[in-house]
Order: structure tokens, then C-alpha cells, then sequence
């Protein structure tokens, strides 16, 4: 007959000793190995195999460590923990630590029965960390089974990359690319939404009709949409294709939303662009409520801030101070955005012979736009359209421009003057709501019919006798820019409109800045896939010599890149070769490397400029002036509307036309013919940017005070370590482990390890997370104190993987005595110090709880795990307890004096002896310790009665003292200080 074994029992089974979970049933056992994660979950047969009780053994008097040994064994245990005991499940399982301002999103969801959020921190700050933060906890807790993340094709495999890595959540991408693939594997009647539970799809493949239904109908109960802002189009949006694409995806989240019982997280850093009905809709679809709700009102904005978080980096750069209200800063977290951006603006002056071109083609255009002009209005446009892209193509490179005078001009298929619109304004602008931004660096054509004429394939054969730096002087201005930024130690990325500029400028540099830098190109002739791969293959190139100071990475690409895409960890500069014609994507671009993780202290930015083809000064001198002023102003970006950019371009190619390249050095502010179009945009950009003003005060995130942030960072902190508690851990452990540490001491926290010296089984788990190549040649591994780490790196958060593998080890190979080579911690050990007055011993104790969780969908039963130290003065059977501060302070003491071998011995097997005595007051701690947890799970939930009501939580006895150690007061006469080698009837304090 087989026994019964409840949940939070131990059992041995398979050579190992297990926790039995909830699911557990009398024919099937499901286990967890003891303090092992969700990932190690087994289900064994008890009828046909060997399960028994099993009782987790006390440490043995023959295993002594040092005084070190407990904060070691301590560290270990709770880096180990994946399934903690507090009211957030899933903090000890994700391979990232979050930062506390980042929590806050994550407590004001779990204070909503349906989660209904619109999250527009900053760019940089980190919303995708946020959302999955949000994703993951309530995946954890039973309040979501399904997932799907909507969000640009070009972010997706982003999106799979940041899911995967640092929470643990495998997703399915669903693209255009893919959809063929997922369809094939279904069965009949299946949809793919049926059988992949997670999945990243692409905005633009799912609105379609077709696809969009499936969607609908099969949705999963927790949405996250990136970039929402391109969701929704203001009511007085016009017919272009932007706002036509943009009011189809609005269409789409409007069904997903429809579902009240649904989870809903909007991202986007640009809620407010402007137009206050567009801001309304995107609101509309967190709540209806909020669509028309009195924003004027406290209680309107009160009724806001359940549901909207926004704060600059300013904001959150020192967070949890005094200055947010606390009595003092010893949560204060500092948060390593670069504190400045070095700006200059770098002009070039055309050679004689790109000159003459440039007029030659302005003279064609004014040619081509008058004639049409008298055809028809459905001529004019197309003529218009084709003469911005030659204009603009001529003034990016002689490669762009002879592609550009030799191609089909997109729009000249257009049947109707709105066509002509709808087909030229993508290619030709850059808009600051195109989330679309595949296709927009193919160069665009200039020629009206399938053949160019004889004056465009005259101009084009002229570009192209004009490449490389004798008579492209804006290329050889980049080359000198360059080669500046490389002697000072920078990595650039250069941005380019076209590809063919980016391939163009990628071919003529090589070699020309110096043998130990890389270059690369990403364009838009990649997949997104492929040009992730491209980045990491340059940075892995440049790893390989990273030994020598000398070697630079420089990246060619495309606005492709321009947003989304995090090239932080690898660039830290950005050049501007191409001056977008709105600020708002130069502003995407700086942000790629400007941003959370981002090394540099400073960030440099150079914009260059051509002071007399005619355009480029006039742009600078209208909108980029405009827009610096008014981020210097506000201290956030605000993006340019879209109708303003168009109109200054629009007014700059006119001007160009009729004046000519001579009339550049005017101001088009002093021309009275435009004098009223430029009062109507200078008040237009002004009204964006005081309602972006307006909305970043007015509805500040109020919801979650400080105050409330950190006491949960504390609870936090307390069960699982901090990042200093970790950075000692790795550096003692690796130490011991005959690892070769180098701690510079240089006030950064960092340090490198090589563990070549180290046993096998670390070495192994080692290159398993950090790479082989790096362990089997002995390099030295760099430990950071940022969570924003590198290739080959390892960030000294309890979450990092390596840090893991190194406590793993040191836990196991405390439990096992027979591990062989150096054990770091033991479960054993008999300080004599001077930092007690009274024989005190300190108890390292696991404990176990049994955790009812309602959710939406039913009630959860859980196993969890929590570590904690106790203290007694005296003896085991007349023990008086300490409080937490005296364990803390105990941990840090260290030994003053040798301790007799023998008297180490018998010290030790009293406490051991003793063990039961103490039983009663473990049981006690226990129960209180329950019902902290579930004051926390309450507090943290304090807005949602319905989820809290029914809420347990049940300490499971006995609990497991993992270790016990003795500290003896130094008897007076004895030795101040422990000698450097001890006889053989003494045992040292550094070896007790």
C-alpha cells in the first residue's frame, strides 16, 4: 500500500530529495527538487518507483567551515530560490532585477482585477522590462493563461529575445514570414492563437480582415501592444495612408478591448502628440470611462492615475530619497542614464563638380513642376513627389542619387492626385508617427515613366562618376568625424536615409579608419532577424581583440534601426549623415544607444549639414532650432506634428525651386509669401508641446506612493539579497573556488575573474551561460555591478545566470560532503571573536509554505520557500532570542582569536544536540513568518477585496536547518588576533 503525501512534504526519490507540489495526486507524485525551480519539476509513479519520506539531515560536527560560511551558505540558498514565498511569484524567477521605479507599474496592476494599463515612461527608461514584469506575474499567479504581444515586425524578434532571456516566456512570432509555417503544423479546426499559448505579432499581418477575426475570437486573456500610439488616429485625421493604417489597428484593438475581462497594456512614449482626440481614443481603450471622463477634475485625474504611468528620466534617475518623501536614503537607488548629450551641429560645403550637378537638377525640377503644373492636378502631385525624392537623394550621397534619376518614381502609377499623395509621402517624409519603417530606405525613384529620360540618365551618369572624398566632401567630412570619435575612445553608429547611401558610405570607409576598427552595414535589404545578427557579429569581431584599446566598432544603417532596436550595450555615438525632415526621428535614432545600460556618461551626436545645397540649412534653422528649445525648455522630446514637418519641407522645396541654391543664405522667416504659413505652424507646434506640458504634470503617476515602493523593495531585498550582499558572494566564492580575481577597487564595484583554476563542474555551468570559448581560454570574465551588461559579461544581480551557476555550486557543494576540491561554504562552524560577549549561535533555517492564492480563475495551490537567520544567546535549552539587527551585525563578525580544536567539537555538538529544544520557537517563527506573507499579499493587493478573500498561507513543518554557527566571546589574555598557522591542538577562526 503506498503512502499519502501531503503538499510541502519531503520526499527521496531518484537519488535526490524532492518537495511534493499541490498537484500531486495518490497515483502520480509532482515534485520539485528541493530548492530547485519550476523548470525541474518531475512527476513520479510510485508504483513503479522506489518513494519514501524523507527528512532533511543536520549538519554534521565533522563538516566545518569558517566564519564566512554562514552569509555564504545564506547567499547561495536565496540566489537558488525560484518560487519565493511573497506576494510577488515570479521576482525570484526572471533573469533580470528590476529597478525599483520599475515596480511600480507592476503594483499598480496587481491592484486591478483586470489589469487595464497605458505605460508611457520615457524612451529609454524601460517599458519593455515593465510589461514583461506585469506578463510574467501574472502568468505565475493564475490570473493569465495566454499571451500575445502585438508591435512592429521589425521589433519582434526583439520582443522574442527580451521575453525569453529575461522571463523566462517562450513565444511564437507570428509574421507575415511565419504565419505559412504555423499553419501547416495546425490540426483541423485549430486555430494558431489555439495552440501556441504565447506569441509576438506583427500589428501591421494581423489587422488585416482575414487574419484579424481569428484574432478576435481566439484572443488571449492578456494583451500587451508596443508603440500604441500608431493604434489610434485623432477623429480629424485625414485619408492618407498613415492615419488610414493607423484607424485599421485602431479598429482591431477596439474588439480586443471590447472584452472587459481581458488584460490590457498599452506602451508608448508618445501618448499626447498633440491632438487631444487621438489621446482620448488611446485612453478610451484602457477604460471607456476614460474616453470622456473630466480630466479638469481631481476625481477625473484620480480616476486616470489608476490606470496611466508617465515619468521622464529626471523623474526616476535617484529614486527611493528623501526627496520622494522617505526618512532617509538607505533604499535610494540611482539609476545610470547618461546624464548629457554632446551635440554639434557639423556643416560641409559641396565640391565644384557635385555643385553643378545639385543645380542642374534643381533647374530640371522646376522644369518638370512647372510643366505639370499645367496638365493637371493628378500631374502635378506626381511631379511634386518625384522632385522631393531627387532633390532629397542628391543631397544623401552620389550613389542615392544615381539609383534615384535612373528608378520609376513610386507615385507616377497614381490614377487620382490623392493616390499621388498616399504613394509619395511615406517614401518622401519621415514621419513621426510611421511606425512602418520597412521600405522607407529604398531609395526613391524620380523618373515618371518605365523609362527615365535622357536628361535624368544624363544627371545619373554624372552622380555616379562623383563617389568617394575627392568630390564628395560630405563623404569626406564624415571620414574626418570619424576618425575624431574613434581617437576619443567612441563607438558610432551612422545614420543614412537610403540604402544605398549606407552601402555606398560602408564600401568607401574601409580601410580609412585605421586597421583595428570594424565596420558594418544594416539596411533595410536584411531581415530583422538578419540585421540583429549583423550588430552581434561586429560586436563579437570586436570582442575577440577586446584585450587590445585600440579596437572600434562603427555601424552603418538605415532608419530601419531608428527605433525599437537597443544598440546601447555596443555604440555610444550617433552621427546624423542624412538631416531627417523631422527632428522626432533624429530624436529615435539618439535614443537607440541613449538610453537605460548605456556606459557613457556622455553620449555624442553629431548632425551634419550641407550649408549651401539649398535645403539642409533651411530644415535646421526652422524645425531643429524649434525643437531643441523647447526640449531645453520642458526637458522631454515633443514630437513634431506631422502636418508641421510638411509644411517646412514643402515651404523649403518651393524655395528652393524659385530661388535656387543663391537664395539659401535668405531666411525663409523673412519671406512675407510665408510668413503666415510659419505663424500657423509656430503656433501649432507650440499648442503640442504645452498640452505634452500639460499631460506629463497634470497626470503625473500619483497612483503608488514612494512610500509603498519601498517597503515592497525592502521585503524584497530581505528575502532574496541585495547588490552589494551579491557582489561580496561572488567575489569571496570565486575566490575560494581558486578562481583569479582582479578587483581594481576603483569605486565602479566591478571586477574579472578567470576560472580556468576552478573545479570542472563550475567551469562547466560557467561557459554554459557565458560561452565556452570564454572558460575552455581562460579569459577574464567581467562582473558589473549594472544589470546592463555585454556578451561575456556578468551583471552581479542574483538573477544573472552565471551568478547562479557560481551559487549553485557553493550550495551543493555544502551539502555534499564528499564534493571534491574546495567547498566555500560548510553547514558547520566555531568562531571565537570579540563581537559577542556571550556564547551566541546563529541558525541558518529554511522554511516551507503551503499558499492558497484566489485569482480570477480559481483558487492556486502553492509550494514556496524562504531563508532566514535566527540567533540565541546560551544554550539550546535555555536559548534567549535575538532580534533581526543582532543576527545582521553577527554576520559580519570575524574571528579575533584560535579556537581550541576539541573545544570546537564540543562546542558545536551541544548546539546540534540541542536542535530539538529549539523546535518550538522555529514553529513559532514560522507561523509569524506566515502571516507577515500574508499581510504583504493583502497590502500589495489592498485595492482588489475579490482576490484577497479566501488568501492562506500555512508554514509547513518542520522546518530545515540548513546550518549552525557557534560564536564564543574572546576570554580575556587570549590572543588579539589569530595566528598565521595554528598548532595541531588549535583550530584558527579563519579555519574553524
Amino acid at each position: 500500500m503506498s503512502l499519502t503525501y501531503t503538499a510541502g512534504s519531503l520526499v527521496a526519490a531518484r537519488g535526490r530529495e524532492w518537495v511534493v507540489l499541490p498537484e500531486s495526486g495518490p497515483d502520480m507524485l509532482v515534485l520539485r527538487p528541493l530548492g530547485g525551480s519550476e523548470d525541474d519539476i518531475a512527476a513520479v509513479f510510485p508504483a513503479f518507483e522506489e518513494v519514501r519520506p524523507a527528512e532533511f539531515a543536520a549538519p554534521s560536527p565533522a563538516d566545518l567551515g569558517d566564519q564566512r560560511s554562514a552569509g555564504l551558505l545564506r547567499t547561495a540558498l536565496r540566489i537558488g530560490f525560484r518560487s519565493g514565498a511573497g506576494p510577488f511569484r515570479s521576482l525570484a524567477s526572471i533573469a533580470v532585477e528590476p529597478r525599483a521605479y520599475q515596480l511600480v507599474p507592476l503594483l499598480m496592476a496587481l491592484r486591478q482585477r483586470t489589469v487595464r494599463l497605458l505605460i508611457s515612461d520615457d524612451v529609454g527608461i524601460g517599458k519593455t522590462v515593465e510589461a514583461g514584469l506585469i506578463a510574467k506575474e501574472l502568468l505565475a499567479q493564475g490570473e493569465a493563461t495566454r499571451l500575445a504581444v502585438l508591435c512592429s515586425p521589425a521589433l519582434a524578434e526583439q520582443w522574442q529575445s527580451e521575453l525569453r532571456e529575461k522571463f523566462g516566456i517562450d513565444a511564437e512570432l507570428v509574421l507575415a514570414s511565419t504565419v505559412s509555417r504555423l499553419e501547416r503544423g495546425l490540426e483541423l479546426g485549430q486555430s494558431l492563437f489555439d495552440k501556441h499559448p504565447y506569441t509576438i505579432i506583427s500589428t501591421d499581418f494581423i489587422k488585416s480582415t482575414r487574419h484579424r477575426e481569428d484574432f478576435v475570437r481566439r484572443c488571449p486573456d492578456l494583451v500587451i501592444v508596443d508603440e500604441a500610439h500608431s493604434c489610434v488616429a485623432a477623429d480629424d485625421a485625414g485619408q492618407g495612408a498613415t492615419s488610414s493604417s493607423n484607424q485599421l489597428r485602431y479598429e482591431l484593438l477596439r474588439k480586443v478591448s471590447a472584452d472587459a475581462d481581458r488584460h490590457l497594456l498599452l506602451l508608448t512614449a508618445t501618448p499626447h502628440s498633440g491632438k487631444e482626440s487621438a489621446f482620448r481614443n488611446l485612453l478610451g481603450l484602457v477604460r471607456p470611462e476614460l474616453a470622456t471622463v473630466d480630466l479638469e477634475s481631481p476625481a477625473g485625474r484620480a480616476k486616470l492615475a489608476e490606470h496611466f504611468v508617465a515619468r521622464k528620466r529626471a523623474d526616476v534617475r535617484e529614486y527611493l530619497t528623501k526627496e520622494d518623501g522617505l526618512a532617509d536614503d538607505s533604499l535610494a537607488e540611482r539609476t545610470a542614464f547618461p546624464s548629457d548629450r554632446w551635440t554639434k551641429d557639423e556643416p560641409y560645403k559641396l565640391a565644384p563638380a557635385y555643385r553643378a550637378l545639385l543645380d542642374d537638377a534643381i533647374a530640371y525640377a522646376r522644369d518638370r513642376v512647372t510643366a505639370a503644373g499645367e496638365q493637371g492636378r493628378r500631374e502635378a502631385r506626381i511631379a511634386w513627389w518625384s522632385v522631393i525624392a531627387l532633390l532629397r537623394s542628391m543631397v544623401s550621397s552620389p550613389a542615392a542619387a544615381a539609383q534615384t534619376l535612373k528608378t520609376r518614381s513610386e507615385s507616377a502609377t497614381a490614377r487620382t492626385a490623392q493616390e499621388a499623395d498616399a504613394l509619395g509621402s511615406p517614401v518622401a517624409s519621415d514621419s513621426a508617427e510611421n511606425d512602418r519603417l520597412e521600405g522607407m530606405d529604398v531609395a526613391p525613384g524620380a523618373a515618371e515613366s518605365e523609362e527615365a529620360g535622357a536628361r535624368l540618365l544624363e544627371l545619373s551618369k554624372r552622380a555616379a562618376k562623383l563617389v568617394g572624398p575627392t568630390e564628395d566632401a560630405k563623404l569626406k567630412a564624415l571620414t574626418r568625424h570619424l576618425k575624431g570619435l574613434i581617437a576619443d575612445g567612441y563607438h558610432p553608429i551612422v545614420f543614412c536615409r537610403y540604402i544605398p547611401t549606407a552601402e555606398y558610405l560602408a564600401t568607401q570607409l574601409e580601410g580609412k579608419l585605421g586597421k583595428k576598427t570594424k565596420i558594418a552595414a544594416v539596411t533595410g535589404t536584411l531581415s530583422p532577424q538578419q540585421r540583429l545578427e549583423r550588430i552581434e557579429q561586429l560586436a563579437a569581431e570586436a570582442a575577440e581583440e577586446a584585450d587590445d584599446p585600440a579596437v572600434r566598432r562603427v555601424l552603418i544603417a538605415t532608419d530601419c534601426l531608428s527605433e525599437g532596436v537597443n544598440l546601447q550595450h555596443h555604440f555610444d555615438a550617433v552621427v546624423h549623415y542624412d538631416l531627417a525632415w523631422n527632428p522626432t526621428r533624429h530624436d529615435q535614432r539618439e535614443g537607440r544607444v541613449d538610453r537605460y545600460g548605456q556606459k557613457r556618461d556622455q553620449v555624442r551626436v553629431i548632425t551634419m549639414f550641407g550649408e549651401d545645397n539649398g535645403i539642409d540649412g533651411k530644415v535646421l534653422e526652422v524645425l531643429f532650432m524649434k525643437h531643441r528649445q523647447i526640449m531645453k525648455d520642458l526637458g522631454i522630446s515633443v514630437s513634431v506634428p506631422d502636418e508641421t514637418a510638411s509644411g517646412v519641407t514643402d515651404a523649403v522645396v518651393e524655395w528652393l525651386l524659385l530661388h535656387g541654391r543663391q537664395g539659401s543664405q535668405e531666411s525663409l522667416f523673412d519671406l512675407d509669401s510665408h510668413q503666415e504659413s510659419f505663424d500657423r505652424i509656430e503656433r501649432e507646434w507650440n499648442s503640442a508641446a504645452e498640452q505634452e506640458k500639460t499631460s506629463r504634470s497634470k497626470y503625473a503617476q500619483r497612483a503608488i506612493h514612494p512610500e509603498e515602493v519601498a517597503r515592497e523593495v525592502a521585503a524584497v531585498r530581505a528575502a532574496l539579497g541585495g547588490a552589494d550582499e551579491v557582489r561580496g558572494f561572488a567575489l569571496e566564492a570565486l575566490r575560494d573556488l581558486d578562481a583569479l580575481v582582479r578587483d581594481p577597487r576603483d569605486g565602479s564595484g566591478d571586477f574579472t575573474a578567470q576560472a580556468g583554476g576552478t573545479p570542472a563542474g563550475l567551469r562547466d555551468a560557467l561557459a554554459a551561460t557565458l560561452g565556452g570559448r570564454l572558460v575552455e581560454e581562460d579569459r577574464a570574465i567581467p562582473f558589473r555591478t549594472t544589470p546592463a551588461i555585454g556578451r561575456g559579461e556578468a551583471a552581479l544581480v542574483r538573477t544573472d545566470p552565471a551568478i547562479g551557476a557560481i551559487a549553485s555550486y557553493v550550495l551543493d557543494s555544502a551539502l555534499d560532503a564528499n564534493t571534491p576540491g574546495p567547498r566555500p561554504a560548510r553547514r558547520c562552524g566555531v568562531v571565537t571573536t570579540d563581537a559577542v560577549t556571550l556564547r551566541t549561535t546563529l541558525l541558518l533555517v529554511r522554511y516551507r509554505f503551503h499558499l492558497t492564492l484566489p485569482s480570477r480563475t480559481g483558487e492556486r495551490q502553492l509550494v514556496a520557500e524562504d531563508a532566514r537567520l535566527l540567533t540565541y544567546e546560551g544554550m539550546p535549552s535555555r536559548a534567549r532570542w535575538l532580534d533581526d539587527d543582532a543576527t545582521a551585525a553577527l554576520l559580519a563578525a570575524r574571528a579575533t582569536a584560535n579556537t581550541h580544536e576539541q573545544l570546537v567539537r564540543n562546542q558545536i555538538a551541544r548546539d546540534l544536540d540541542g536542535l530539538p529544544d529549539l523546535a518550538g520557537h522555529l514553529t513559532e517563527y514560522g507561523t509569524r513568518l506566515a502571516a507577515e506573507l500574508d499581510a504583504s499579499h493583502r497590502r500589495v493587493r489592498k485595492a482588489n477585496e475579490e482576490i484577497v478573500r479566501g488568501l492562506k498561507v500555512v508554514p509547513q513543518e518542520p522546518a530545515d536547518v540548513l546550518g549552525v554557527y557557534v560564536y564564543l566571546p574572546q576570554q580575556p589574555g587570549a590572543a588579539a588576533s589569530v595566528a598565521p598557522a595554528a598548532s595541531a591542538s588549535t583550530v584558527s577562526g579563519a579555519e574553524a
